[in-house]
């Protein structure tokens, strides 16, 4: 007489509720953003009311578009570490450049684009044509363009930038409760609508594949340098409008855009997106980036010093890719 395996009882819906939200992956981080936002009403109830809710949408919103371009990079397998520079540079040469003039907001929101395009095309071309690592290719454009912005200004920024080009990050619409709809809550939300449907159309899909393999997907016909230099200059681009969000809101100074490489990153790694490619999605990575931003509410809240900020990214990174690497360890088990 033979025997056969017991069947498998379906897992009851609060348990599966529970392990999708505390098992890891992009689910985990939905999940942690509510619970910091639970602590920062505990600590501070007037926090939620609307107009302090579009203060703290409006500060944000640089960082989600900049963790959006980011994950473009990390879901296809690569690194941007030049996003935080260029964002510094694009500022400072806007400043320069407008002295402000508003006569020339115009051509020099185009010139910075441009500009980003081309840091953009270089870092994807020297990374897939050359075959330097994305690591190496990046951290050498970040020190190229804060060493170059160093050497023209002296170490104090010049001019002046005009209230059209600061309008988008520090205004927004008049509304009866909300007081204020900021520009640069809009301008995040379009990009993240974007980013969802552009990565459901075919081109999406084989940026994921490039990541996931990008053997098996040059052999499928992807064109995988080409995706992946994509993908350099949309991270370059969204840095851009980035900085155009930072410039509105905080102005020129020489420390603009420091350290914003390694926030982009601690938010798309947080939001479950596997550093090496393949998984992840765009949601994820913007819910990432408000937990980040929360956080550091959160630790303003509690009279915390700004230096713990490196010390809790760093936990953030490692604990996420140990956590993706105890994942990728673990047998596949098919679901029934």
């Amino acid at each position: 007489m033979t025997t056969t395996a017991p069947e498998k009882k379906a897992a009851k819906p609060g348990v599966a509720m529970a392990a999708r939200l505390f098992g890891g992956g992009s689910a985990t981080v939905f999940a942690l953003l509510v619970l910091v936002f639970v602590v920062i009403l505990f600590l501070n109830p007037g926090f939620f009311e609307p107009p302090s809710l579009m203060a703290f949408a409006k500060k944000a919103a640089p960082l989600v578009v900049l963790a959006v371009g980011q994950y473009f990079v990390i879901v296809c397998g690569e690194l941007d570490l030049s996003v935080g520079s260029l964002v510094g540079a694009q500022v400072v040469i806007a400043a320069a450049v407008i002295d402000g003039q508003e006569s020339r907001t115009v051509p020099v929101l185009a010139l910075m684009l441009a500009f980003g395009v081309l840091v953009g095309l270089v870092n994807g071309l020297v990374v897939t044509v050359l075959k330097v690592h994305s690591l190496i290719a990046t951290l050498g454009m970040m020190l190229v363009l804060y060493g170059a912005i160093r050497l023209w200004t002296g170490g104090a920024p010049t001019g002046e930038l005009s209230d059209g080009f600061r309008q988008v990050g520090r205004e927004g619409i008049d509304m009866p409760v909300l007081r204020q709809l900021p520009w640069a809550l809009l301008v995040a939300a379009a990009v993240v609508v974007a980013a969802v449907v552009f990565m459901r159309k075919p081109f999406g899909r084989t940026l994921i594949a490039a990541g996931d393999n990008d053997r098996a997907a040059a052999f499928s016909g992807v064109r995988v340098w080409w995706v992946r230099t994509i993908a350099f200059v949309l991270s370059s681009v969204l840095a851009t409008l980035a900085g155009v969000l930072i410039g509105g809101y905080a102005g020129v100074t020489a420390q603009v855009g420091e350290g914003l490489e390694f926030t982009a990153i601690t938010a798309v790694v947080l939001g479950g997106v596997v550093l090496g490619g393949g998984r992840g999605t765009v949601l994820a990575a913007m819910a990432g980036a408000l937990t980040v931003e929360a956080l550091f509410t959160l630790f303003n809240q509690l009279s915390l010093p700004s230096t713990v900020r490196p010390t809790v990214q760093g936990v953030i990174i490692i604990a996420a890719v140990a956590w993706a690497a105890r994942e990728r360890r673990r047998p596949f088990l098919p679901q029934s």
